[in-house]
């Protein structure tokens, strides 16, 4: 119904900001990760939106990134996550960090989210699996890399370049990065592909 709102902040509250839009004052639930990023009141900000109705209530909720407003709708899709709880993930867990979670089957990582149980996580691991893709995962992380970080995109890439390859083995893609993650833990951070294969390679072939 409302892609995106852009106002001017009126105020700043612990889970939401109020943006005024042409004279109208809209409450808009963020995650705290958003919130941190908004300068201050009296700053313009661009918020992509998801409209909630409930019985009792219409309410709005904001993200920064349209990348963060699609991840929780892909959140809200999933048996027994509601908007509070898809909040409290994108509160803790960018949306870079989920799908490689939900990629490598990390229901640690997504358990760090308040209320959110193991089972929950992983619920969202199950249901989303399929809706999440390695290479897409890869390239938006590579995006999301601004100026001046040239050693994380290399970093990366690496690690990119090393899951499609034990992928081209017939590895699937979860048990690649599994073990890509596993090996760049006991790995330095310069090193080249083969390194990091032959070490990915022990990992992934260890049940």
């Amino acid at each position: 119904m409302i892609a995106y709102l852009k106002g001017e902040v009126a105020a700043i509250y612990e889970e939401q900001i109020v943006l005024e839009v042409s004279g109208i004052g809209y409450n808009i639930l963020m995650p705290s990760s958003a919130l941190e990023l908004i300068q201050g009141i009296g700053n313009e900000v661009k918020v992509y939106t998801h409209l909630n109705v409930r019985e009792d209530a219409m309410q709005l909720y904001g993200f920064l990134t349209k990348d963060d407003l699609d991840f929780f709708r892909l959140l809200l899709g999933v048996n027994g996550v509601g908007p509070k709880a898809a909040l409290s993930i994108l509160s803790t867990i960018s949306p870079d960090d989920l799908r490689f979670a939900v990629l490598s089957g990390d229901a640690k990582t997504i358990g760090k989210a308040q209320g959110i149980g193991a089972k929950t996580a992983q619920r969202i691991i199950i249901d989303l699996k399929d809706k999440v893709d390695l290479e897409d995962a890869f390239e938006k992380k590579l995006s999301h890399t601004g100026a001046g970080k040239e050693e994380n995109s290399a970093q990366d890439r690496l690690v990119s370049d090393a899951v499609e390859a034990l992928t081209a083995l017939g590895y699937s893609a979860a048990d690649s990065l599994r073990a890509v993650k596993k090996a760049r833990g006991e790995g330095g951070e310069e090193e080249d592909i083969e390194a990091l294969l032959k070490r990915s390679l022990k990992y992934i072939s260890v049940k």
